[in-house]
């Protein structure tokens, strides 16, 4: 009976707020870790190749299952699904912080970001079922501004509570968060499946999953395991192969876990690696800028946190900005102008030196910012918006994948070529491993004198430099391949997400994602 009914349960701009308190969790814990790693590493005594772990662990695990977790909220519930990450992320962020060891850490990581990939695509999708088609896109932008805002509050969160509490501290503070998100979703979300359930697709959850994690995995022990070793090259090219079996067999399933049909846009597709070059530049870049102020330069939490404001606070206006952006002129000419103002950015951060003077720096934070929220919602509007609204999780699941992918290769890639760089350019200084790995993080060895420092600190920012070239060339080659490739062309999902659909089938569908709206375009 309608009087029994919330008034808020299925709301839009209701809905839009409630996802957003998931969202700023998953968005602050990409950030805080950048501040609280060398922290973690001197209270726990990691190496380099575990600090990676700490970033990695996490975002593998997301890039792993983030279209298993569309495709469960797609098939059990995406209010449901949502929920339960929620939680999981609270209880998982607390054991981080109590659990007192590097490898422990490292797990706890790994079922973070597993938490992390049930919530994540359940917030696009719980968004594409609830908003009208023409307002989409300007939810995704609030969407991207509360990802900025989390982003933007990370360091400095980061750097308080370090200096106080200790780094435990950044893991948790999620558990606060976690319970106003759990309540205010169980109020006001709807919930929203998938029309259509067929048989679930086990065969392709586990060749996508050993897929991504063979590549992932050879990147990131590329640094131990040497570029052309057999070991490296093996891993990598048994990653490609499965993925390769992947898309056969998701081809000749009936219910595939990832529906090739997805793809016939190049819009989709183009969005996705648009979406990867981006967090391969921020996190990748990131990761190695938080090491570079607090270590090489000397800054404490709280400076490293507020030198990066210029670069996540700018995001906090860019995603809306580019949300309108794309509405004026569509999503071909934003994810191009954004992908080239993050390739500029980055090529401007080469001439970054120890005692640069900080306005060097600002100054290409800022475009990057920019380049970064423009690019990210673009991209969303791409993938998402572009597909059939019976698949909102599963293309959520995709464009959260590609994120998450791209931010762990980023991360992996960079530091292969920032310690390359070490090793090339201190081959005359004798150092052992643990001092190359110190100064991969931009330690600087205390037992050399000050001619050998010069050319360790020379090592470091050399390698720097060419990780922030290597980033930048991504971000034009795709913004290339945006700007040929992406045409305009009819949105997948616009027939049955429309009020005017005639046919009794798409009628059922929106009635089935929102009774609400559907009732309303009766």
């Amino acid at each position: 009976m309608p009087g029994t009914r919330r008034p808020l349960r299925g709301h839009p701009t209701a809905t839009l707020i409630a996802v957003c308190f998931g969202l700023f969790m998953v968005g602050l814990d990409a950030t805080v870790v950048s501040i609280a790693n060398p922290a973690i590493a001197a209270d726990l005594g990691t190496t380099f190749s575990q600090l990676q772990w700490v970033t990695n662990a996490y975002l593998l695990a997301l890039a792993v299952f983030l279209i298993l977790g569309g495709k469960l909220g797609d098939r059990f519930g995406r209010r449901r699904m949502y929920l339960i990450g929620i939680v999981a992320f609270a209880v998982t962020s607390v054991a981080i912080g109590l659990v007192g060891t590097a490898s422990g850490v490292v797990v706890f990581r790994a079922l973070q970001g597993l938490s992390a990939a049930l919530l994540m695509p359940q917030t696009l999708a719980l968004l594409r079922a609830t908003f009208p088609k023409e307002r989409f896109a300007l939810a995704v932008g609030v969407w991207g501004g509360a990802s900025s805002v989390a982003i933007a509050a990370g360091p400095i969160v980061a750097g308080i509570l370090i200096a106080r509490l200790g780094w435990e501290s950044v893991f948790f503070v999620n558990a606060p968060i976690a319970v106003i998100g759990v309540v205010l979703g169980a109020l006001v979300l709807q919930e929203s499946t998938a029309p259509h359930r067929g048989r679930f697709d086990v065969i392709g959850v586990v060749l996508l999953a050993l897929g991504l994690f063979g590549i992932v995995l050879a990147v990131v022990q590329s640094e131990s395991w040497g570029w052309t070793s057999p070991l490296t090259l093996g891993v990598l090219l048994g990653g490609l192969v499965l993925l390769v079996v992947f898309i056969v067999v998701e081809l000749r399933v009936t219910a595939p876990l990832l529906p090739m049909s997805l793809f016939r846009s190049s819009s989709v597709s183009i969005g996705g690696l648009a979406v990867g070059a981006n967090f391969f530049a921020m996190l990748g870049v990131t990761f190695f800028l938080s090491l570079y102020m607090l270590n090489l330069r000397g800054a404490t939490g709280l400076e490293a946190g507020l030198m990066q404001l210029p670069l996540s606070g700018v995001s906090i206006v860019a995603s809306p900005i580019g949300a309108a952006l794309v509405r004026r002129w569509g999503v071909r000419r934003i994810l191009t102008v954004g992908l080239l103002m993050i390739g500029a950015a980055l090529f401007a951060l080469t001439g970054t030196t120890q005692d640069s003077p900080y306005i060097g720096m600002a100054i290409p934070f800022v475009v990057f910012a920019l380049g970064a929220g423009f690019t990210m919602t673009a991209g969303a509007e791409a993938v998402v918006g572009g597909a059939p609204v019976h698949l909102a999780g599963v293309a959520g699941g995709f464009q959260a994948t590609s994120l998450q992918l791209g931010g762990a290769l980023g991360t992996s890639v960079l530091s292969a070529v920032v310690s390359a760089g070490v090793l090339s350019g201190t081959a005359g200084l004798g150092l052992d491993t643990a001092a190359r790995q110190g100064l991969a993080q931009g330690i600087v060895p205390s037992h050399l004198g000050a001619a050998g420092a010069r050319v360790a600190r020379d090592a470091f920012l050399g390698g720097l430099h060419t990780s922030f070239i290597v980033a930048g060339v991504v971000a034009v080659v795709v913004a290339l391949l945006a700007a040929l490739l992406v045409r305009p062309e009819p949105r997948a999902g616009q027939e049955i997400t429309s009020a005017e659909s005639s046919s009794p089938t798409e009628r059922a569908i929106v009635e089935r994602t929102n009774p609400s709206r559907a009732g309303r375009s009766r």
